[in-house]
C-alpha cells in the first residue's frame, strides 16, 4: 500500500467559509533559496556591485542558470552562484557546486553574452550562505564571497 508523505492540514470550518484560512507557513527549498540569494545580493550591493539581472534562465530543457548576474565597479560583468546550505555535513555549500554545474552556469553566460556587440571583462563569483537565515534555526547564517571562484576555461 501507498502511503503519501504529505501532511493534510486541518481548517476549521468557519475560517473557510469568512475566506481567512491560515495555512501553516513551511520552509520550502525554494523560500530558503530566495532568501539566500536575496542576502547575497544585498552583500554584494553593499560591497559595490550593481544588480544587471536575477535568475537568468537559458530556453529550452538542459540549459542553465545563473543566479545573479552584476557590474563589478572597474566594469567586470560578474555572473554569481549563490549557494545555501543550513549544515556541513556532506561538504557544505561549496561542495555542491560540481563540474556539471559550473559546465551549466558557464553555457548559461555564454548565452546571456550573445546579446553584446563586444564582450565585457567577465568572471563567475560564488556567494556561499552557511546556516539559517529566518526562524531561530541555529547556527545563525554567514556569507562567504568567492570572487572568481573558476573560469570558463
Amino acid at each position: 500500500m501507498w502511503f503519501s508523505r504529505k501532511q493534510a492540514v486541518k481548517v476549521a470550518p468557519e475560517s473557510v467559509a469568512s475566506g481567512a484560512a491560515a495555512l501553516p507557513k513551511q520552509s520550502t527549498t525554494k523560500s530558503r533559496g530566495d532568501a539566500a540569494e536575496a542576502a547575497a545580493l544585498a552583500y554584494l550591493v553593499g560591497a559595490g556591485l550593481r544588480r544587471i539581472e536575477a535568475n537568468y534562465r537559458t530556453p529550452g530543457r538542459g540549459g542553465g542558470e545563473i543566479d545573479l548576474v552584476m557590474r563589478a565597479p572597474d566594469g567586470t560583468l560578474v555572473f554569481v552562484e549563490v549557494r545555501q546550505r543550513t549544515n556541513a555535513s556532506h561538504g557544505g555549500a561549496g561542495a555542491s557546486i560540481s563540474t556539471v554545474k559550473q559546465r551549466r552556469i558557464i553555457f548559461a553566460a555564454r548565452h546571456y553574452l550573445m546579446r553584446f556587440a563586444s564582450l565585457p571583462p567577465c568572471r563567475f563569483d560564488v556567494v556561499l550562505v552557511h546556516g539559517a537565515l529566518s526562524g531561530c534555526e541555529m547556527p545563525p547564517a554567514t556569507i562567504e564571497w568567492l570572487p572568481a571562484a573558476f573560469d570558463a576555461s
